[in-house]
């Protein structure tokens, strides 16, 4: 069988045959997709970047930005078609690429466009401008004087792999602000980011130029050379392959970083009813098998609180049930052999400490089960004592661990502070408060429903800062200016 080809990239104003392209094949042997990646050389770099910034100055800084929502409302929805051809090229190489099943990327992708229709993206708006009109012009401000807000005339994105259709975050966010996006696609997943580029291109022809998604080899000179160019780097990826590239920013370009991070489940007793408890089982399950985890807001470990009818023990079985039912309806990917032996060496571990809870815990009463194996492709451990959060193999396996109160898992991941992201919350409304309080002042920064850990809302604070405000430059026409103008009216004597 013939392996298909993809040309990634997005290239304003080069043409194919200017370009010199390095081939990958990825996904898996017996089904590859071979991908032509884009090597420009750092003249062609520097040109393509010029072309994008000249390009938003005409056409994108020009427009309001009512009317780019309505743009890139037409683009969503065009992507939520299944009979639109770029909807049917993303289900058909998405899961070559990357490995995942088909029926998990097509569902997840239903879910995440649909917080970019819109009224979602006129939300997402108004989250970070109380007055969305600053981008388009001067606005008064309640303390005088009037205030106006520029996006970046070049921002450079540098998107990671692990997740399928992650770049459309940043694009939009970087459109919504009127910037010219010159985008870097990881070697792990380069369909989506080029697309998307191919698709808005063809729903506003005057943006044509205003956007470019490229790429370069890890480490290569042509990093400097984009960052030079940039007046804004928003960059994803590992946090030593962030502070890699931070040392390539040029101190007076705002480098706009989000690295590694963690994130787990909490289930109160409320929750844990003998009805209640199967249902939010399967929604924790939902949240570890959504791309297998590999998203910084899939869930490492669950804690689960005593006292309720049904008890943590008989939760992580719940849990266990729960993920091997999904496994016929949304199949785990094949693991690369560094991924089956990472999952090897935890499972075993703790299928030790399980036998032999005294000479691997210390405590001769400690209750620890294993459910599941190597035939099930998931696996929960359930450990009846505090263990503090630290990091699994991804891939659907978790840990369960049983406290007697929920404010007792703030010590347990209170050392982790600097990586706390999401937490998915199973917990009666007289709790929720005292509970956002206890896990804010520990670091999290979002706190969500079991069940929707991977599907943040429009206008979420990722990592906790604003998406949009970050990204622009606030100008401010002070009151005193104002004041004084007058006297410099035809009127004035």
């Amino acid at each position: 069988m013939t392996a298909s080809v993809f040309k990634a990239g997005y290239l304003p104003g080069l043409s194919d045959a200017d370009v010199s392209w390095q081939r990958l094949s990825l996904g898996s042997p017996h089904a590859p997709l071979l991908v032509d990646m884009p090597q420009l050389s750092p003249a062609q770099m520097t040109t393509v970047a010029q072309r994008v910034r000249q390009a938003s100055q005409t056409h994108l800084k020009t427009m309001c930005v009512s009317d780019i929502i309505r743009v890139l409302d037409q683009a969503t929805a065009r992507l939520l078609d299944p009979k639109n051809i770029y909807r049917q090229q993303l289900e058909q190489l998405l899961p070559q690429a990357t490995g995942f099943d088909a029926e998990m990327v097509r569902l997840n992708l239903n879910a995440y466009l649909q917080t970019f229709r819109g009224l979602q993206l006129q939300r997402f708006v108004a989250e970070d401008f109380a007055n969305p009109k600053v981008l388009d012009e001067f606005q008064p401000r309640t303390t005088g004087g009037w205030a106006r807000a520029f996006g970046p005339e070049l921002l450079v994105h540098v998107w990671a792999g692990n997740v399928p259709a992650l770049p459309m975050w940043s694009f939009v966010s970087g459109l919504l602000v009127k910037a010219g996006s010159v985008g870097k696609i990881s070697s792990a997943e380069p369909v989506f980011a080029t697309l998307f580029a191919r698709l808005l291109a063809e729903v506003e022809p005057r943006w044509a130029d205003c956007f470019a998604v490229v790429w370069w080899p890890s480490g290569a000179s042509h990093e400097r050379t984009a960052f030079a160019l940039a007046d804004v780097v928003l960059a994803y990826g590992g946090n030593t392959a962030l502070s890699a590239m931070q040392a390539h920013v040029p101190v007076t370009t705002r480098f706009l970083p989000h690295g590694h991070k963690l994130s787990f489940g909490m289930v109160s007793a409320a929750a844990l009813s003998v009805h209640k408890a199967p249902s939010v089982a399967h929604q924790a399950a939902l949240d570890v098998t959504r791309y297998d985890q590999q998203g910084c807001y899939s869930p490492h470990v669950f804690y689960v609180q005593r006292g309720g009818l049904v008890s943590p023990q008989d939760f992580a079985q719940h849990l266990a049930h729960a993920l091997t039912g999904l496994q016929h309806k949304l199949p785990c990917r094949v693991l690369s052999l560094e991924e089956a032996a990472q999952v090897g060496a935890w499972r075993e571990a703790h299928e030790l400490a399980s036998l032999n809870p005294t000479e691997h815990t210390g405590l001769s009463d400690t209750t620890y089960n294993v459910l599941g194996n190597a035939a099930t492709l998931s696996t929960v451990v359930y450990s009846d004592r505090p263990l503090p959060l630290t990091a699994g193999p991804l891939n659907r396996h978790v840990l369960v661990v049983a406290v007697d109160a929920l404010d007792d898992v703030v010590p347990l991941i209170t050392p982790q502070r600097d990586y706390l992201q999401t937490v998915g919350l199973a917990a009666a409304p007289e709790e929720l408060l005292h509970l956002g309080e206890c896990l804010g002042q520990a670091g999290v920064t979002r706190i969500c429903a079991l069940g929707t850990m991977t599907a943040p809302q429009a206008g979420w604070h990722h990592d906790g800062r604003f998406s949009l405000l970050d990204l622009v430059r606030m100008v401010d026409i002070e009151a005193s200016t104002e004041h004084e103008a007058e006297r410099f009216t035809p009127y004035e004597v």
